[in-house]
């Protein structure tokens, strides 16, 4: 595992493992590991695929799930979006379904919040930490998710771009280890420039209650 590293105070380091397989991503539980990013490339086929789909087209919703459902919910996903049945959106549900698996080993909780987002705005541009325990964010198409070190609630000043079809793991402000990190991320700033973004965001959800307020 590779160590990228940001200093946000004297005192306080601040980790992003970068890794090569997909048992890599426990560093996240590493005291010093704010995030985790498994270092992939696309798959070419079906990246060629997902980036010529027209974008009415691409998966979208908003679900909450049991581990082990999420290979129909996703097909059935894609029926609804009208996403065209063929080899390569088998290869989109499968990876899918392995990402929410790992996820779950990862971050266990009884049930799974799955979300597609088709994105073509600024959506999300401030940078933030989530109001969760952990979240997993995979960019299938586009710019991927951007993360830096905020210095005392500044905005960053470098700025890194996880590459697209690999996923990051970061915590959030429900994990359970202090001090915060300062470890902040933003979807990418993109109005205006005709690209389109398909991202998979996962949660775990230890108590449905909680999500319906959310909602």
């Amino acid at each position: 595992m590779m160590l990228a590293r940001e200093v946000v105070e004297e005192e306080a380091p601040v980790a992003v493992g970068v890794v090569d397989t997909p048992e890599g991503l426990s560093a996240i539980h590493s005291p010093d590991c704010a995030a985790a990013i498994w270092r992939r490339p696309p798959m070419p086929s079906c990246q060629s695929w997902i980036d010529a789909l027209a974008p009415e087209r691409l998966p979208k919703a908003r679900v909450v799930l049991e581990p082990g459902t999420v290979r129909e919910a996703v097909s059935r996903i894609c029926d609804a979006s009208g996403t065209p049945d063929c080899a390569e959106r088998e290869r989109l549900i499968n990876d899918t379904a392995a990402l929410a698996d790992i996820f779950m080993g990862l971050t266990p909780a009884p049930y799974l919040r799955l979300r597609f987002d088709v994105v073509t705005t600024n959506a999300c541009r401030k940078f933030h930490i989530d109001a969760v325990t952990a979240r997993l964010i995979c960019t299938y198409r586009g710019t991927g998710t951007q993360y830096g070190i905020s210095t005392n609630g500044a905005e960053p000043w470098r700025v890194f771009t996880v590459p697209t079809g690999s996923p990051i793991l970061l915590r959030g402000t429900l994990w359970p280890e202090r001090p915060s990190s300062g470890l902040r991320h933003r979807s990418p700033p993109i109005e205006g420039t005709g690209e389109t973004r398909l991202v998979l965001v996962l949660d775990p959800i230890s108590d449905m209650d909680d999500e319906y307020e959310m909602a």
